[in-house]
């Protein structure tokens, strides 16, 4: 009897523990006739003591699309360092004489997914591939070194990373567009090119015209119709040439650009770093190539090789700031890669860089005491709609980063200004949090979400806020979620 009293006072004391409330504009929200059949849940907590202010299904575990990029910036900002810095190295192996430099000339990769971007660029609304600095100081350092012909190859080295550029778990729409590079241990101007079109009347199939940087390789089969309406895709597999034009084009256009990825950005740079020489009267001997051609044909051989040069990437916190800012795809993947390089392999274990990057990601943050369980990764970018989080994993990995991480500041200052800058600089704008919320937002089909921090009356508080499988276009519930926060807030 005494027993059974002890466990109905513990159950009672239970449920009288306060709780955060479910707040009445979520209950509006998710009373929505686009709602019915959704998934919903939010989290708030007060980032100075870690409590929580409103939740609601805070552990469901949901798509978070790029709100997954929260994970990889913060990740890679406390393992690496905000000063971390990339290298890609030129080197050759051989000997140099009278000029001749009897061998090969290498790209050594450090995973730089920044290399050539126009994001560094003095002006990236004007950016061209040709306008890069890294290949004028190649050039010249190779002349200082007195190279004026090469009897070899210029060989791409992208071996740090595997030749699993993409996820697996990408959906077949995303793979060949800009926006969905593959990241690999060599990767240039955002491993991306533009296609320019000449579209004609409607009904009319467009002309290739051709690509900026120009890439030989590919070969495009084109199935654009021109149009009224503007829904093209280029679609195409990682490593592979052959690239499908897909969809409709504005009609009666000159110069109509399409967004595409290069679809092996080491061998590329090979080549074009080949042409830049013979542009410049540095005669190359062999074709370009790279690592994996070589490997799989069996003829790499490991030989001693002297450097000519070193280019480093911007600082980590720099980096960070992009692939936030803009949601950069291709940093994001980079990033969790490059932190998966301190993972130490089991015995006659095969794992990918992914795999490799999503293992030290989660045994980081569980030493750090949360709760990785409801953390599922399959890349760092969130294009994967396999990947899931919980608000409130991304709530205390939030609160973490502003009361204990030693990279807070860079965290923080990685995430845009609402209504200001970035992907979000259309969200709130105009209204009182305009300015006050830095916020990183999501989106892919059917996922619309959020992840930040906002500031009120002096306080600061940690949102995570998630909506998967709405029946609204994204843009309806892209202002559900703003008029939600804005009056919660």
């Amino acid at each position: 009897m005494i027993k059974k009293i002890l466990c109905t006072a513990l159950l009672l004391g239970c449920l009288s523990q306060p709780q955060a409330q479910t707040p009445q504009p979520v209950k509006q929200l998710l009373n929505a006739p686009y709602m019915k059949g959704a998934t919903f849940s939010i989290v708030v907590k007060d980032v100075q003591d870690g409590k929580m202010v409103y939740s609601y299904d805070e552990d469901r575990e949901v798509s978070p699309a790029s709100v997954l990029k929260t994970v990889a910036t913060a990740t890679a900002l406390e393992i690496l360092g905000d000063d971390y810095r990339y290298a890609t190295s030129l080197e050759h192996d051989g000997s140099i004489k009278e000029g001749v430099l009897n061998g090969n000339l290498y790209i050594r990769g450090g995973g730089d997914p920044s290399l050539g971007s126009s994001h560094f660029a003095p002006d990236r609304n004007r950016y061209t591939p040709a306008q890069n600095t890294f290949i004028p100081e190649w050039i010249a350092a190779l002349k200082k070194a007195g190279i004026r012909k090469i009897t070899g190859a210029v060989v791409a080295d992208e071996r740090i990373f595997d030749t699993e550029g993409a996820s697996i778990k990408w959906l077949r729409e995303d793979m060949g567009n800009y926006y969905a590079p593959g990241s690999y241990g060599l990767s240039v101007f955002d491993n991306m090119y533009k296609l320019s079109l000449k579209t004609g009347a409607a009904g009319t199939r467009p002309e290739v015209v051709g690509t900026d940087p120009a890439i030989p390789s590919l070969r495009f089969i084109n199935y654009l119709k021109a149009s009224l309406s503007d829904s093209a895709y280029i679609i195409g597999a990682p490593l592979s040439g052959e690239r499908y034009l897909q969809g409709v084009v504005p009609a009666n256009r000159e110069n109509y650009v399409l967004k595409g990825d290069i679809p092996d950005p080491a061998l590329f740079l090979a080549e074009y770093l080949t042409g830049c020489l013979e542009r410049e009267g540095i005669v190359v001997g062999k074709e370009p190539t790279c690592y994996r051609i070589e490997s799989e044909a069996g003829r790499w051989k490991t030989v001693e090789r002297k450097p000519v040069v070193t280019t480093y990437s911007p600082a980590l916190k720099e980096i960070a700031s992009v692939t936030n800012h803009v949601s950069h795809n291709l940093f994001a993947d980079a990033l969790v890669k490059t932190v998966g390089l301190q993972y130490v392999p089991r015995k006659n274990e095969v794992i990918s860089s992914f795999g490799r990057g999503v293992q030290v990601v989660l045994d980081h943050w569980r030493k750090k005491g949360l709760d990785v369980y409801p953390l599922r990764m399959y890349d760092g970018s969130g294009l994967a709609p396999a990947d899931k989080v919980s608000a409130e994993f991304i709530a205390d990995l939030l609160v973490y980063m502003a009361t204990k991480s030693e990279v807070s500041e860079a965290f923080f200052e990685s995430l845009p200004q609402a209504g200001v800058e970035g992907s979000v600089r259309n969200l709130l704008k105009g209204s009182k949090l305009q300015g006050k919320a830095r916020l990183k937002s999501g989106g892919i089909t059917g996922v619309r979400s959020y992840a930040g921090y906002i500031d009120k009356n002096g306080k600061r508080y940690a949102v995570a806020v998630f909506s998967n499988n709405y029946s609204c276009s994204m843009g309806q519930m892209t202002k559900g979620l703003e008029k939600l926060l804005l009056q919660l807030f």
